[in-house]
């Protein structure tokens, strides 16, 4: 693309791994580096929350290997897609890992960046709009507002083995403003019921927004003490963005005017 050489992208070499964020979801919403990291990778290891639509963008010989990361649920051995990773770069091929949102957020790049300076394989991380900024504008709920909070958190829901997190102050949790939850689904029960009894007010606002920035996107608004009884009410399902605080009472001013086909 002409775009590419006005941009003076760097040359994707053989042997090299580049770690690239594919961002919320929406294909529009992949950066021109990750579009041409795509073009160019001879092997895509890719995750489960990337779309077919993306990977369109592969050149026509490219080996497309399913790795099929996703919280809480039956996939890969870490241990085994590093090596795959390894493997592949060895043999001289020009490696993509493709993660959803951005490698360093909840995403498992820096386990592959320490495995690949272990075997001294060079590599280049490719940043992505992460899933709870990107879903999160998408539903027209903002990270930050000067009338609401100065500080956001970002915590993930559960631990590498799909259990509740067992290294969160959760009494620390409860003060931050706006808490936003990566793969929480399964144990929010569990987690509202730990910030009321730390002396979250069970007003307070809390939004699910389920496939982030896709046409499936599903927005749920609901406080803390019924946000639980209102996902079964309306059958919502990961992956899914949880957000807990002020800002979620933001939306319904926000949203009168968003053009929503912008984005979906």
């Amino acid at each position: 693309m002409q775009i590419f050489d006005k941009l003076k992208l760097p040359e994707f070499n053989s042997g090299e791994v580049w770690l690239v964020g594919a961002g919320p979801g929406d294909v529009k919403l992949l950066t021109i580096f990750a579009v041409y990291a795509l073009s160019k990778a001879d092997v895509i290891i890719y995750d489960a929350l990337v779309s077919e639509e993306i990977l369109k963008f592969a050149k026509e010989d490219a080996s497309l290997i399913y790795a099929g990361k996703r919280g809480g649920k039956p996939s890969h051995n870490q241990t085994d897609i590093s090596k795959l990773i390894i493997q592949h770069a060895k043999d001289g091929q020009r490696v993509l890992r493709l993660k959803g949102g951005d490698p360093f957020v909840f995403a498992r790049g820096a386990e592959e960046s320490f495995t690949l300076n272990e075997n001294n394989i060079s590599y280049r991380v490719i940043p992505g709009i992460t899933s709870s900024i990107g879903g999160m504008a998408s539903a027209s709920i903002p990270a930050t507002s000067r009338n609401t909070n100065s500080s956001i958190l970002f915590l993930t829901g559960h631990n590498t083995n799909g259990e509740m997190p067992d290294d969160i102050n959760w009494q620390a949790v409860a003060k931050i403003p706006v808490v936003v939850m990566y793969m929480a689904i399964k144990h929010l029960p569990i987690i509202a019921q730990r910030l009321i009894k730390e002396g979250r007010s069970s007003q307070d606002c809390v939004a699910v927004i389920q496939d982030a920035t896709l046409p499936s996107e599903r927005i749920l608004e609901s406080n803390l003490l019924n946000i639980n009884s209102d996902i079964e009410k309306n059958q919502i399902k990961a992956p899914a963005i949880v957000v807990l605080g002020p800002v979620v009472g933001l939306r319904s001013k926000l949203i009168q005017n968003v053009i929503k086909d912008a984005i979906n």
